[in-house]
């Protein structure tokens, strides 16, 4: 039963061959037995999971039916679920039992999805590796001594080991998109606004959207259904009407215009990755899709202006973290000070103190108008090459990252290198549009991704793009092997 996705496992339940119980049950027994190889979970909800599954059977026994209804799943452990631990991969809050359910973990649940445990993650989503997890790194099934992508990699690294077959991921500056490409899985980063970030802890709240992450585009279009709508709880959350995302899957793309941004394919690309790119387009131009180069001339300064929102946003939104109310405190504190700086340098680690004092650093009297203010007007440029591009073209089509998972360590002495991982991604955030990454080959067994970015709110198309490509390619079937 671990072999199914998550269609297949709506039409399994809708015919009876199997109950919810019955599948949640397999995939608890495969976890506990498969897990310690990658550490993809923190953790593991089997009481939950066990109870929603058969509350998943009685309902369908009432005669109510959906997708998700019973489908398992496991959500990443930035999302409050109320009286679970949820961490965000950190010391500093791997006591805390959050109180309330986030409003994507509620509509899933809603919709009848079965929790089978909370995902491993950089912490507090910082990170393209899921080395910086407190809990430790998380390994890339396809070789267990590269790294999964991140931050959202144990969410990928599990349902690329078939642990099961969907997980919620995040999405700041590439994490949804990245593991997804590094594991051989489809990752969808929505418009912002799309799916609420309530209860979502946040790492750069201008940046940052929940999405899915599965195997293939038709997966990701049934999770994205549960997912999507608007919050009122949510003040960044939009008021658009939630089209039904499996409607047009299977649309023809005669016509449709790709870009091709000649950016993308500059010095940075592994050449390897450059000829799958090209042969995904050349798949697509046979299914009638008509190619043509584009510009995005501001892409080189993205990197940098990520670098300086992203950690600004996280700088603000982790002062909360104090030791006073909830989450990791200090033993004997001698005052309030040393509550405040021993709580927050023992709880947090590297890669998150690090970009706290890039924010702060970058937020600072005398520095903001100089670092901040510039990097704001840089997003907008960024913003206004992706309107002009998609006056000329439906969607933009490049790789997803510029080289396959590298070994776990290799980056250790240098984050800069590791934030190049980023430089296909980033920019979708910083303009606030939908992405989708989808298999596109393997480099040396380890898996590539292609990356199809299209105008706000438009999840549907690239969803039937990445469909219509899975239907005359088999890369996103393949199994790691082992698993």
């Amino acid at each position: 039963m671990h072999e199914l996705t998550l269609a297949e496992i709506a039409r399994g339940l809708a015919d009876k061959k199997f109950s919810s119980e019955e599948l949640t049950r397999a995939l608890l027994t495969r976890i506990h037995q498969l897990d310690p190889q990658l550490n993809s979970f923190i953790s593991v909800t089997d009481e939950l999971a066990i109870s929603q599954a058969r509350a998943a059977d009685a309902r369908r026994a009432n005669g109510e039916s959906g997708a998700l209804l019973g489908a398992p799943l496991a959500h990443k452990d930035l999302f409050c679920t109320q009286g679970i631990r949820t961490s965000c991969g950190s010391k500093m809050l791997d006591n805390f039992k959050a109180p309330y359910d986030a409003t994507v973990v509620s509509k899933l649940a809603a919709a009848g999805a079965v929790t089978l445990g909370k995902t491993n993650m950089d912490e507090f989503a910082m990170g393209s590796a899921n080395e910086s997890s407190y809990y430790g790194a998380v390994k890339n099934p396809w070789n267990l001594e590269h790294v999964p992508g991140g931050s959202s990699g144990g969410s990928a690294a599990a349902v690329a080991a078939r642990l099961l077959p969907a997980a919620t991921g995040t999405d700041t500056g590439g994490s949804i998109r990245q593991p997804a490409a590094l594991t051989n899985l489809t990752g969808l980063k929505p418009t912002y606004g799309r799916v609420s970030r309530w209860g979502m802890i946040a790492y750069a709240s201008s940046l940052d959207q929940g999405g899915p992450l599965a195997r293939t585009a038709e997966d990701c279009a049934l999770l994205l259904q549960g997912m999507a709508g608007f919050d009122p709880q949510d003040s960044t959350s939009i008021d658009e009407p939630v089209p039904d995302y499996s409607a047009n899957l299977n649309g023809s793309l005669e016509g449709l215009r790709i870009g091709l941004p000649k950016e993308y394919f500059g010095a940075g690309l592994d050449p390897r990755i450059a000829e799958l790119i090209m042969a995904s387009v050349k798949e697509l131009e046979k299914l009638g899709a008509v190619v043509k180069e584009i510009s995005l001339p501001n892409m080189q300064h993205a990197i940098p202006a990520y670098y300086v929102i992203a950690p600004a946003e996280a700088s603000s939104n982790l002062s909360r973290f104090d030791g006073v109310r909830f989450g990791y405190r200090c033993e004997n504190p001698a005052n309030l000070t040393d509550l405040y700086e021993r709580s927050r340098a023992e709880g947090f680690g590297a890669e998150v103190q690090r970009r706290i004092m890039v924010g702060a650093y970058a937020l600072s009297a005398g520095y903001y108008d100089a670092y901040y203010l510039q990097a704001q007007k840089i997003r907008r440029l960024i913003k206004n090459d992706f309107m002009t591009a998609f006056g000329e073209v439906d969607v933009i089509l490049g790789p997803t990252t510029p080289n396959p998972a590298w070994k776990i360590g290799a980056k250790n002495n240098d984050p800069v290198a590791a934030y190049l991982e980023d430089v296909y991604t980033i920019t979708a955030n910083l303009a606030g549009l939908p992405g989708v990454s989808m298999p596109a080959g393997f480099v040396e067994g380890l898996p590539v991704g292609v990356q199809l970015l299209a105008p706000y709110f438009q999840e549907g198309r690239l969803l039937n793009v990445a469909h219509r490509y899975q239907q005359v390619t088999d890369w996103h079937t393949r199994t790691p092997t082992g698993f």
